[in-house]
């Protein structure tokens, strides 16, 4: 069969740059300028007489051709290099690169990544952490977990499970605190989601209270803080389990709220992957749904 020419340094320029919608990290990854970059996009986009991204202030968007082309070539280089790896006589081996709201992954996740690997030798996780505001495309994530009520644009979300949120402090905090209309004498730690504490003082049946403690953008700073004693923290129970079975934080009321639950998410204009789709099947297994 009689093969066309194909342009495969444009095709590889245009697959980097899909994946990261920014031509500038593409380039780097790549290791070309970005002016060489966008050459090859631009002969690309000539040679099949159809626009393939739009050109915005920050990054590119792709059009509908673009986002028609992206899975067949990503799955095409995926393929071509496990059949390399294999040919050179090293373990193929999958990589995915996951994105971790960084409560879940020390709450959860890495206690348990023993148990993944043992499972999936042949998927080598790349873990970056971050603090609920992640760029899927940006930071060349295949999928990120996170918190939230599951509705980000363009993205498929799936639902892993829902942990209830109690205010939790230090011992010496929780000695004073017997009913929460005492939370009105001690301060209140905040995180950046700012309905948390209304909510949960609603629930409790507290009113004319306000938190107006310090902001903290992650989690696990917001707990640090509580066990040194800077204030009460209103946290998800099951990512702190630790540290409520040592003593070093404790819930001095049994009132407890749900303010969301944890996903797993993925780009829609992107096919997953197989070794996404078996995270996500561990996941559920492991706990998912609940």
């Amino acid at each position: 069969m009689l093969r066309p020419q194909l342009p495969l340094n444009a095709l590889r320029a245009f697959e980097a740059a899909a994946r990261h919608q920014n031509l500038t990290r593409a380039a780097d990854e790549l290791c070309v300028s970005q002016a060489a970059l966008s050459h090859q996009i631009k002969a690309l986009e000539e040679r099949l007489g159809t626009v393939l991204f739009q050109r915005l202030p920050r990054g590119v968007a792709l059009t509908d051709e673009g986002a028609a082309l992206l899975p067949v070539l990503s799955e095409a280089f995926d393929r071509i290099g496990l059949s390399l790896d294999r040919l050179a006589g090293g373990e193929a081996r999958e990589v995915l690169n996951l994105g971790v709201v960084g409560t879940f992954a020390t709450g959860w996740l890495l206690p348990r990544l023993p148990a993944f690997a043992a499972a999936h030798p042949d998927i080598e996780l790349r873990i970056s952490t971050h603090n609920n505001r992640v760029d899927l495309p940006g930071e060349g994530l295949d999928a990120a977990i996170r918190f939230g009520d599951g509705d980000w644009p363009g993205e498929v979300c799936t639902p892993l499970w829902s942990t209830p949120f109690a205010p939790v402090c230090a011992p010496v905090l929780a000695q004073a605190l017997r009913q929460p209309r005492d939370l009105a004498h001690v301060t209140l730690l905040r995180s950046f989601r700012a309905d948390e504490w209304p909510r949960w003082l609603a629930a409790a049946g507290l009113s004319g209270l306000q938190a107006r403690g310090p902001q903290f953008d992650s989690s696990l700073t917001l707990a640090s803080a509580a066990t040194r004693g800077a204030g009460v923290a209103l946290l998800p129970l099951a990512m702190f389990e630790q540290e409520l079975a040592s003593g070093r934080l404790l819930q001095p009321f049994a009132q407890t709220l749900e303010l969301g639950r944890y996903w797993l998410t993925r780009l829609r204009s992107r096919p997953e992957s197989v070794a996404a789709a078996r995270l996500r099947q561990w996941l559920e297994d492991e706990g998912g749904e609940r």
